[in-house]
C-alpha cells in the first residue's frame, strides 16, 4: 500500500524527528522538481510535501504565493505533477504528499485523479480547504487506492474536532503551530504559540503520529517547535533558499546545505 511508505517512515525513525519538506511542483522550473526532491532526500528529508499549485491558495503565504505563480506561469498541471512523481519513483521510494486544493481536483475529475495519482506513486494528500466534516468523496477514492489523507489541526480546533480529525487521518496529523497563513516567523513567538496547546494535542491526537509545520526556518526552530511530537514540516523557508539561490550554478548545493542545517544542525 502506498501510505504504508508513510508508516514505515516513523517506524525507522524511532525516537529521532521525522523531517518533511514542502516544495512547490514546477517550481522554479518543471523540469528541476525530480533533481530537487532527489536533493532533498540526499540531505535528510524523509518526506515529501508536494505542493500542487494554484491561483487562490488560502492556507499559504506569500512565499508559496510566489512559487505557485512562477510552476502556474511555466505550465505546471496536475498531469506534469504526475509525470515528475513518476519520475521520482523510477529511484526513489520516499514518501511523496500533494498538497493543495479541492477546486483543480474537481475540474479534473475526481474519481481520474486519486486513480492517476496512486499509479502514478502518491502516497496521500493534504487538502487545506476539505474539512473533515465533508470529505466523505475524497476518503472514499482515497481508501481505495491506499492513499492516506491527512488533515490539519491549529490552536482554533477544539478538543472533539481533534479527535474527529485524528480517527479520519492517516499516516500522521498536519500540526499548523499558528492560526494563519504559511510562512517563516520568528521561532520564539512559533514556540509560544506552540506550547499554548500542544498538551490537548498529545491528549487528543493519540492514533497518529503528528508533525508541525507553520514558521520553522533553523534547526533550532526545529528542534524547539516540534519538542513532544514526532517531527516538523519545512517549507516557506526552503523555496526562500531556491528563490535566493537559483539560477546561480550552485543553487542546488545551497539547498542541500540548507536542508542538512535543519535536519543536523551546523
Amino acid at each position: 500500500m502506498a501510505s504504508d511508505r508513510i508508516t514505515s517512515v516513523f517506524q525507522k525513525a524511532g525516537q529521532k524527528p521525522v523531517m518533511a519538506m514542502f516544495i512547490t511542483a514546477g517550481y522554479p522550473e518543471p523540469a528541476v522538481t525530480p533533481d530537487i526532491i532527489a536533493a532533498l532526500e540526499s540531505s535528510g528529508a524523509d518526506i515529501i510535501e508536494l505542493g500542487m499549485p494554484f491561483s487562490d491558495p488560502l492556507a499559504d503565504g506569500p512565499t508559496i504565493q510566489y512559487s505557485s505563480e512562477v510552476a502556474i506561469e511555466q505550465g505546471t498541471d496536475l498531469d506534469s505533477i504526475f509525470e515528475m512523481v513518476k519520475q521520482v519513483r523510477i529511484t526513489s521510494s520516499i514518501p511523496i504528499v500533494l498538497m493543495g486544493y479541492i477546486n483543480p481536483i474537481l475540474y479534473y475529475g475526481v474519481e481520474k485523479f486519486f486513480e492517476k495519482a496512486a499509479s502514478a506513486g502518491v502516497d496521500g494528500f493534504i487538502l487545506p480547504d476539505v474539512p473533515v466534516e465533508e470529505a466523505g468523496l475524497v476518503e472514499t477514492y482515497c481508501d481505495k487506492h491506499a492513499l492516506a489523507l491527512i488533515y490539519l489541526v491549529a490552536p482554533n480546533t477544539t478538543d472533539e474536532r481533534m479527535r474527529l480529525i485524528d480517527q479520519k487521518s492517516h499516516g500522521f496529523v498536519y500540526c499548523v503551530s499558528v492560526t494563519g497563513v504559511t510562512g517563516a516567523r520568528d521561532g520564539d513567538q512559533v514556540a509560544q504559540s506552540v506550547s499554548r496547546f500542544i498538551d490537548r494535542v498529545k491528549a487528543n491526537i493519540t492514533k497518529n503520529p503528528v508533525l508541525v509545520g507553520f514558521g520553522i526556518k533553523s534547526h533550532e526552530d526545529a528542534k524547539q517547535i516540534s519538542a513532544g511530537l514526532r517531527g516538523f514540516v519545512v517549507g516557506s523557508a526552503l523555496i526562500d533558499t531556491i528563490r535566493k539561490n537559483y539560477p546561480n550554478s550552485d543553487w542546488l548545493d545551497r539547498t542541500r546545505e540548507f536542508v542538512e542545517e535543519i535536519k543536523y544542525g551546523k
